[in-house]
């Protein structure tokens, strides 16, 4: 087992939210150690074109804007690592946490960016057609199909706010729902039925998705396993995933609070966490925006805070 290295403060997981930190906390001379996870860059190198993140009139891919993220991190002194987090321990101080299974690093100061996962149905096209037709961010992708043909699965409020957002864009809105019936509230219920834009399909399932390079359609089944089973196809150009996200918590619970959702709970209007010196920035910490500008900005809090709490140690 290697030496631990220590650290004034070391930020678990990349994106927007550890990027930022990194870069806020180098500046504050912290001599911040950012372990990028399983996905370096995090969920927007799966995005192929951002224009909603300023500094870009042109528009940026997910990879070139994580890049020069990262770039930056790393000019202003942040020491950006490759590597898995694989134990944590917030017991005593400073905490200990384990990379890799084997290196062990101290840091007075932790912020945790390690984001949340789409839920996903699980259909091998997804992963074939992620970022050329398949995505889980209508805020994020939907400016790309104005005047297209999209399909939003899901029947909570997040489905119904997707769709009535891509309604805005789009020439047609499908709404794929499995069940018969909503689970949105009312008020969401009777925006997404009053909308012409807006076709539901209850008691349907997504089976496939086809197209040679990107989405053109996909394959549909209705009231799956009964006697009014019926399969047909749909053409889009888009197809996207509101069915809830998965905050990555699961290595600091039960140690650190989560809401029911499972999202990091942070207090006083601060990235403060219950365990004092541990933060938490980004999508795991924020059940409602999850946008990459946002997760910016609560890496820049959290570094800010980190330094406010080492002042006081000092």
């Amino acid at each position: 087992m290697s030496q631990p290295t220590d650290t004034k403060c070391l930020i678990i997981g990349s994106g927007p939210a550890g990027y930022t930190a990194a870069i806020y906390a180098a500046r504050a001379n912290l001599c911040p150690i950012v372990i990028e996870g399983p996905q370096p860059g995090g969920q927007l190198t799966t995005t192929s074109e951002v224009e909603n993140f300023p500094g870009y009139p042109e528009g940026v891919s997910g990879n070139q804007l994580m890049a020069d993220l990262r770039a930056q991190a790393v000019r202003v002194g942040a020491d950006v690592r490759a590597g898995l987090v694989s134990a944590v321990d917030f017991s005593s101080q400073p905490f200990a946490v384990t990379v890799n299974g084997s290196d062990t690093i101290t840091a007075a100061t932790i912020i945790i960016a390690t984001g949340a996962s789409a839920k996903y149905l699980g259909l091998a096209d997804e992963q074939r057609y992620q970022g050329l037709g398949v995505s889980a961010c209508a805020v994020c992708d939907g400016f790309f199909y104005r005047g297209r043909t999209v399909a939003v699965v899901g029947g909570g409020d997040s489905a119904c706010e997707e769709a009535l957002y891509l309604a805005g864009l789009a020439k047609k809105v499908y709404l794929i729902v499995r069940k018969d019936y909503l689970r949105a509230s009312q008020v969401m219920q009777q925006r997404v039925q009053q909308n012409e834009k807006i076709e539901i399909l209850f008691n349907t399932n997504t089976e496939g998705l086809f197209g040679d390079e990107y989405v053109e359609g996909a394959h549909l089944v209705s009231h799956r396993g009964s006697s009014d089973e019926h399969r047909f196809d749909i053409a889009i150009d888009g197809f996207f995933l509101a069915i809830g996200h998965q905050p990555n918590v699961k290595l600091f619970t039960p140690a650190i609070n989560v809401d029911e959702q499972g999202y990091i709970v942070t207090y006083n209007g601060t990235t403060a966490t219950n365990v004092a010196g541990v933060f938490a920035a980004g999508d795991v910490a924020d059940p409602r925006y999850r946008q990459a500008i946002s997760a910016a900005g609560m890496g820049c809090r959290a570094a800010l805070d980190a330094e406010k709490y080492l002042a006081t140690l000092d």
